[in-house]
């Protein structure tokens, strides 16, 4: 990591990444673990530090152990060179026993009815991860412990904040089986989180960017790393598309802004970022409009 921005936090949010065991690939096409190399690659060769990295759901493409194994062969060293906190949620594809082994170093003894809730604190910013999977079912759910167990974290107010991470979108979705398939009753996770210090909503699942709020709180639908969901396919068609992508949630100006990154794409243009910034610098007055 070699220059800085203007964030003062910023982290790197990983979504949908889908692993499977070696030599598998995701509908015969996909190779999910060279994305998530190349996604490390880019965080290696990108601008700033990283305080923390923030897998959300879909880790694994089937729970598979060997799927948890790869993606730490990857994330580990990476957070070892950022020297960036990693903090792992399931999704409706991972599977808890795994999960809880594999990723979280725990024993897997507690009942696959027992969510896998965390929450961690990165340089005064707390991150509270809720699991909205459903053993069996691909839709999202709180239940009324989870929801209230969250309130009680969020009675005290943290120095930056709150983010929260939920797998499932809080959020309607213009694509019929996102829709279907987002967290349901979504009405109650909003009356835990009005009023509190949470300053972003970020969620995956959908494999396409999206945003919203809820309870006047910003929602990020973070893209998937291992392919997007057409959002405007042709009519009658559900096409999926062979470009990936993560997300940078930064702290600037003391608001928090999620920015799509997309992976695997030609670029139209490549300077240098110096000369750049200072051309802008050039054409931007001292002095707002109106002044």
């Amino acid at each position: 990591m070699t220059t800085t921005g203007p964030a003062e936090m910023t982290l790197i949010q990983v979504s949908d990444t889908h692993l499977v065991p070696r030599g598998q690939l995701i509908h015969d096409r996909v190779d999910t673990y060279r994305l998530l190399e190349a996604a490390a690659a880019t965080l290696v060769d990108s601008a700033g530090p990283v305080a923390g990295l923030l897998l959300t759901g879909d880790l694994a493409n089937n729970g598979d152990p060997e799927a948890y194994r790869r993606l730490r062969e990857v994330i580990d060293p990476l957070a070892d060179r950022l020297g960036a906190a990693v903090i792992y949620a399931m999704g409706n594809h991972d599977d808890r026993a795994a999960f809880r082994t594999e990723l979280l170093d725990e024993d897997p003894t507690p009942s696959p009815d027992d969510p896998c809730d965390q929450v961690r604190l990165i340089d005064g910013l707390r991150v509270v991860v809720l699991d909205s999977s459903t053993p069996g079912r691909h839709d999202g759910w709180l239940t009324d412990t989870q929801l209230g167990w969250l309130a009680d974290q969020l009675a005290t107010p943290a120095p930056r904040g709150t983010l929260l991470v939920v797998h499932h979108p809080p959020l309607p979705s213009p694509m019929p089986t996102v829709h279907l398939l987002r967290l349901v009753a979504a009405e109650r996770l909003a009356k835990v989180i009005e009023g509190t210090d949470v300053r972003m909503v970020l969620s995956g699942h959908a494999h396409h960017p999206g945003a919203g709020t809820l309870a006047g709180v910003p929602v990020w639908i973070c893209p998937a790393l291992s392919y997007t969901v057409d959002a405007l396919p042709a009519s009658g068609r559900h096409r999926g598309l062979r470009v990936g992508g993560l997300s940078r949630i930064d702290l600037i100006d003391g608001q928090f802004v999620a920015t799509a990154i997309p992976l695997d794409v030609e670029h139209v243009y490549d300077r240098d970022a110096g000369e750049y910034l200072a051309y802008v610098r050039r054409l931007t007055p001292t002095s707002p409009p109106g002044a």
